[in-house]
């Protein structure tokens, strides 16, 4: 919001804004002084990002993206054929995915006649990150500067800032109007309701403080401009071409809506959320509040408004600190991702962990938390100062590292010694013209000898009567000392006579050469500018590279012994207390994945086991026929719920391997977004059919990939051996623009994340069973919400990107690589993932959330002789039987099901999503949309019936 409205400069063009002015970011600012060439560098970064100096990442990243538009535009002004500015905060979804961005670090070649490119799209080979300029063209911008009879060029920038501006109001409106049909949703919605009118004064403050501070934010501006001088307009507001309002509508909303969505099953979690969202405000927003600051103390006072004005809350001291949490969770995010994440995806990131610390009940939720809560925080405070030695250890290269001394074999004797040190003293007491001939160790010194000579020394008797272009004046020597601003020592040495032996390999024998140069301490030989080293990097310059490697390895060991200290010792015991009623973690996996082969059952009751590896009960087939349908009932009598689930692990381990191999066959052909799409459809393959079977197995085994995913992309960032490079090499033909932003690589994070925050949002909403050490670890009803993250992701971001790569040519209103086609596919994706999800859920029998007491009690009644036929003692055939004829009995039911509502509900799910997907800017459409889709899904009750 920093970037909404600004006023232009007054007349007599004052200095650039203090840092307490409210206007953080100017898109029309001019950057005087800068090189253009090496902001177009902005957006990029080395297989080795952590070459780079800490004052060359910017941030936040608004500034830099806003800076390389401000570049790019300054270049088409100087050739109409130069790239462009760089895509804006967000290089995601269907803006391809259409993305001018870059796809990757070095991809392979591209043949033409292979792959899926639209007409605009730059090959997969190049390595700009900036936009086309067709792309540019597409905005409202004509590429083509060159004046027409009549018409300047300011006049023709002028008209295309007008029209960009036109087409980002359109596209900003666009995003507001959705946001605010979606909190109709949610609102319409009967099981939020009673929380609206419990929290209803809570509400009305957050509502009446944001409007008020987004009213007060032009008259601010307004004042300060006029603080500043004598603008050129009575009314000095201007709405920029480029801004992104992200940050205050995204990170307050979402996480407001999904707390109403959930507060039917979570107690106490709409007013934390209220505070947060107040939390979560743009600084810019905050009257008195300084982007110096860390923390502002108006904005904690505001925060504490709703805790004053609605009920008492038991933890409300807890809450009063909410403020300060969120601030430091943000700062500490920042440092770790550096500019991998947006504002808003930050904002988000830290609500969403403090909603994981504060409001865990399941044990789901409860051995996520203990994941990344105590696993990162102990990660972070016990390796936190040895990644980063390691990180700077890794940005030195390796000519910067000592040279190690190696003396010769048999010359190591007193005697020895004692000659070398007697024949340097004997050199260091010869005169500057005679010859110096040393070993190799003593070049350094003899080379300062050289250098703090003050008068240059000719040899008179060896340059007589040599030619006189050989010889160098004492003109041209005192002109080259001036032009060089060092001290030049010109030594003319006689060539080596046959009886000599070679020079050494750092001797100038020629006649007339330049024998030492003094090198300069601020810029190259050929005059650029160099890098100061900083003191982190320079504390390992005078260590060997045998001594660097060894150090590299002893980094890389406590890092690892840390890690499994971290998981066995405080994670495990934290997640046997509070999730696993008072079981020891390994045992109960044991049980969880193993305990209905029969054989271990055996062996355990045996050895007598029972107290550490927790065997599940074995359900008989009347209850687990009344409580879910057939599908249930087969998981839990025929096959066993444990072996279900190592049926389930297995499918996915199959499904894996012939993705990957797919992957790795397309690689030489197919361009990076085209592979990486491989990894959407493995993700549908893998939950679409199985995540009604088993929800929190599944939503187990998210999180724990979750994790192992953090894990690995911070060893890959640590740069440690020894599996820093491989996982680096593994990931290099995958990664693409958004990868780039910084050292993090978020690609496969945020798919993962996509998929499973549904799931356990849709868990978190919906009442657990079960008993002993499983309790919590079932539910007896299912959501086709479950499945609203695995469609949007894997099946809509997916479509949009092949569909509008390849035939997306009208773009929307608003321009950018967003295509109209692209946003059909992914609408018709997400409409048919969710009709089908909708369908098996229906034949599969189990329980949905609508009708609850009434489809239980259908379900029970008609599985009361479905149970009591297949129990233990028949047959296979007649189990087959049985169930064959179960599932007819569903299919024959779907005739009578509530099509027509429920096909209306689901498109106008799927349109949203779409239309979100294509006018979000300032944040990942993997995570952002996905949470979108989920709470119009639950807002909508759109289950069969």
């Amino acid at each position: 919001m920093s970037e909404h409205l600004r006023p232009p400069p007054p007349a007599p063009a004052p200095a650039s804004a203090p840092s307490h002015s409210p206007t953080l970011h100017a898109t029309d600012t001019k950057y005087e002084g800068q090189d253009p060439e090496g902001d177009l560098t902005i957006g990029t970064r080395t297989p080795k990002p952590y070459y780079r100096q800490s004052f060359e990442l910017l941030e936040p990243s608004e500034r830099l993206i806003h800076r390389a538009a401000t570049v790019a535009l300054s270049q088409s002004q100087l050739s109409p054929t130069s790239a462009h500015s760089s895509n804006r905060a967000s290089d995601s979804g269907t803006e391809a995915d259409d993305e001018h961005f870059l796809k990757g670090l070095p991809a392979p070649k591209t043949r033409l006649h292979k792959g899926l490119r639209g007409k605009n799209e730059p090959l997969s080979g190049t390595s700009t990150p900036l936009l086309s300029p067709n792309a540019i063209d597409e905005d409202g911008r004509d590429p083509d500067l060159n004046p027409r009879p009549g018409t300047s060029i300011r006049t023709k920038r002028g008209e295309a800032e007008r029209v960009r501006r036109r087409k980002e109001v359109v596209r900003r409106g666009a995003e507001v109007l959705l946001l605010a049909y979606q909190g109709l949703l949610v609102a319409s919605n009967h099981d939020v309701q009673p929380f609206l009118r419990s929290h209803r004064k809570e509400l009305s403050a957050l509502c009446w403080l944001s409007l008020t501070l987004l009213a007060l934010y032009p008259l601010r501006l307004v004042a300060w401009a006029y603080r500043r001088g004598n603008p050129s307009k009575r009314l000095p507001l201007s709405v920029p071409t480029s801004f992104d309002p992200a940050p205050a509508l995204y990170p307050q909303l979402i996480s407001l809506f999904v707390s109403l969505l959930v507060a039917q099953n979570v107690e106490g979690v709409v007013l934390p959320n209220v505070i947060l969202s107040i939390c979560s405000l743009p600084r810019p927003l905050i009257p008195g509040a300084g982007h110096w600051e860390e923390y502002s103390s108006t904005q904690w006072l505001l925060s504490c408004i709703p805790l004053v004005l609605g009920s008492s809350a038991a933890n409300s001291e807890i809450l009063a600190l909410l403020y300060p949490l969120h601030q430091t969770l943000c700062l500490l995010l920042q440092r770790l991702t550096t500019t991998s994440l947006l504002i808003a995806e930050l904002q988000l990131l830290s609500v969403a962990l403090i909603n994981v610390l504060l409001l865990a009940r399941s044990p789901q939720v409860v051995i996520l938390k203990a994941l990344l809560w105590g696993g990162g925080l102990g990660i972070i405070v016990l390796c936190g100062k040895v990644i980063q030695w390691g990180i700077s250890l890794a940005r030195v290269p390796k000519w910067r590292f000592k040279r190690p001394s190696t003396p010769k074999a048999g010359n190591t004797s007193g005697l020895w010694r004692f000659f070398k040190a007697a024949k340097r003293t004997y050199y260091d007491g010869k005169t500057d013209n005679e010859e110096v001939s040393s070993d190799s160790d003593d070049m350094g010194s003899g080379y300062r000898r050289h250098r703090n000579s003050a008068n240059p020394s000719w040899d008179a008797s060896f340059s007589k009567g040599r030619p006189r272009e050989d010889s160098i004046s004492s003109a041209e020597e005192s002109s080259l000392r001036q032009a060089n601003g060092t001290d030049v020592r010109f030594d003319v040495q006689e060539p080596p006579s046959p009886q000599q032996s070679s020079p050494r390999r750092h001797t100038l024998p020629s006649l007339g050469k330049i024998a030492s140069i003094a090198r300069s301490q601020t810029s190259t030989p050929s005059g650029r500018r160099k890098r100061s080293a900083s003191s982190s990097v320079r504390a390992f310059f005078s260590l060997t590279q045998r001594q660097a490697a060894v150090r590299k390895w002893l980094y890389a060991g406590w890092v690892y012994v840390c890690i499994l200290i971290t998981i066995l010792v405080s994670v495990r015991e934290y997640v046997g207390r509070y999730a696993l009623a008072e079981n020891e973690p390994v045992g109960w996996a044991l049980g969880y994945l193993f305990g209905d082969i029969p054989q271990l059952r055996l062996e355990v009751v045996k050895a007598d086991l029972e107290r550490w590896i927790c065997l599940p009960i074995r359900a008989d087939g009347e209850a687990s026929g009344a409580l879910g349908g057939w599908v249930q009932f087969v998981r839990q009598s025929i096959f066993g719920e444990a072996n279900t689930r190592l049926l389930l692990s297995g499918y996915w381990l199959v499904v894996i391997i012939i993705g990957l191999a797919v992957v790795f066959r397309l690689s030489p052909i197919y361009e990076v977004d085209t592979r990486r799409k491989v990894f959407h459809f493995m993700m549908v393959a893998m939950f679409l059919p199985t995540i009604f079977i088993d929800p929190t197995y599944i939503a187990l085994a998210l999180s724990i990939v979750l994790a192992i995913f953090l894990l690995v992309d911070l060893l890959r960032a640590s740069q440690l051996p020894p599996l820093s490079t491989p996982i680096a090499q593994f990931l290099t033909p995958y990664v693409d623009g958004r990868d780039l932003r910084g050292p993090v690589v978020i690609s496969h994070i945020f798919l993962l994340i996509g998929c499973a925050i549904p799931l356990w949002l849709s868990l978190a909403a919906l009442p657990r069973i079960g008993e002993g050490p499983l309790a919590g670890w079932e539910v007896p009803l299912r959501d086709i919400s479950m499945v609203a993250g695995v469609v949007c992701v894997g099946l809509g971001d997916a479509a949009a990107s092949l569909i509008g790569r390849r035939w997306g040519h009208r773009k929307w209103l608003w321009g950018g690589g967003k295509s109209i086609e692209g946003s059909i596919a992914f609408a018709t994706a997400v409409f048919v993932g969710l009709m089908t999800a909708n369908i098996w859920l229906f034949v599969g029998g189990w329980p949905s959330t609508v009708g609850t007491l009434s489809t239980v009690a259908r379900e029970a009644e008609l599985n009361d002789g479905f149970g009591a036929g297949a129990g233990a003692g028949a047959g296979v055939g007649e189990l087959v039987m049985d169930i064959m004829g179960r599932l007819w009995e569903a299919l024959s039911q779907l005739p009578q099901a509530s099509w027509s509502t429920t096909v209306v509900k689901t498109a106008a799910c799927a349109c949203m999503a779409s239309l979100t997907e294509a006018v979000l800017t300032g944040g990942n459409d993997n995570v952002v949309v996905p949470v979108v889709l989920w709470t119009c899904v639950k807002s909508m009750n759109m289950n069969l019936r």
